[in-house]
């Protein structure tokens, strides 16, 4: 038996370690099969599904920032019904979980996706995005309010009795109130964050370097952000929190784990490392070798504020 256990647990998912990959920065898994064995890994999450098909935004549709990236795909995706036929038979060869994140413009298209991914076998779990424009509600995000937030929650865990994590964004007052009120609505963890809104400008052209105007940031610009509001999350709920934001190399996953996330996600790291998930539990293994550590769980939350 290893005496250095990595194993986690994460709202009813057991993982043989608690590093996953990022929706949206992995594709649907198969693109990184040739690079290692993706069976090593914790988890996999796949890129975010609608209902339909969604062709994205236009380009350009990524910028290189400093410090990271700036992306406005707009959650291009070949719908769910493609993702049955096409790639799910491959993720349902791997040993690992796979988890499906899904996202949708109103309340009603979570509840029907969750319904039917509900039906699949090989699914482990689902990461409701909700980082979404709530088009009924103005192009407000469900994730920037409450209330909203509680509502797709509780329409999600409504319709399937697999274990929710509803992925949060950052660009909030709160995350504390966010994440709480997810909780109520009987999400199984918290995802945090998404990535922050920005912009970038063609000082020549004087135009937006983004087709969208404004797109995501991602990478390390983002890490500090990130830490910070892993750590009041994990103060505020009950619920295991998952750590995403920057994290590129074992000491950044580290610095989540200390502060109290359960697990980690890695993202933009993908794009410029395509082993850098599978570094990073090496890396953790080193760690607790290294520091004479049975535990991985024995890092979780251990925090020193004074």
């Amino acid at each position: 038996m290893n005496s250095h256990n990595l194993a986690v647990e994460v709202g009813g998912i057991s993982m043989k370690n608690p590093v996953m990959t990022a929706s949206g920065t992995f594709g649907y898994g198969q693109e990184f099969a040739s690079l290692f064995d993706l069976n090593r890994l914790g988890g996999i999450i796949v890129k975010g599904l609608s209902l339909k098909p969604s062709a994205g935004n236009p380009p350009p549709r990524t910028v290189e920032a400093c410090g990271g990236m700036l992306n406005a795909i707009g959650l291009e995706n070949v719908g769910l019904e493609a993702f049955v036929q096409k790639k799910l038979p491959f993720l349902q060869t791997l040993e690992i979980p796979i988890i499906l994140n899904i996202y949708g413009q109103e309340v009603k298209a979570y509840a029907e996706l969750a319904e039917r991914i509900q039906e699949l076998d090989g699914i482990a779990g689902i990461e409701v995005n909700i980082s979404c424009p709530n088009v009924k509600a103005g192009g407000i995000a469900f994730g920037t309010d409450p209330k909203m937030a509680f509502e797709v929650v509780n329409a999600v865990r409504e319709k399937t009795r697999l274990p929710v994590i509803a992925k949060l964004s950052p660009n909030v007052a709160d995350i504390k109130a966010i994440a709480r009120s997810v909780e109520d609505a009987g999400a199984d963890a918290v995802s945090l964050i998404n990535t922050i809104t920005g912009m970038a400008v063609d000082v020549a052209t004087r135009q937006p370097r983004l087709g969208n105007i404004t797109g995501g940031l991602s990478g390390p610009a983002i890490k500090p952000i990130a830490l910070r509001m892993v750590w009041e999350a994990a103060q505020a709920v009950r619920i295991p929190v998952i750590g995403i934001g920057g994290i590129m190399n074992v000491l950044d996953a580290m610095e989540f784990l200390i502060v109290g996330a359960r697990a980690v996600q890695v993202g933009t790291a993908n794009f410029v490392n395509p082993r850098a998930t599978l570094e990073i539990v090496e890396g953790l293994k080193c760690y607790l070798v290294e520091n004479n550590i049975g535990d991985i769980n024995h890092i979780i939350g251990s925090l020193r504020t004074n």
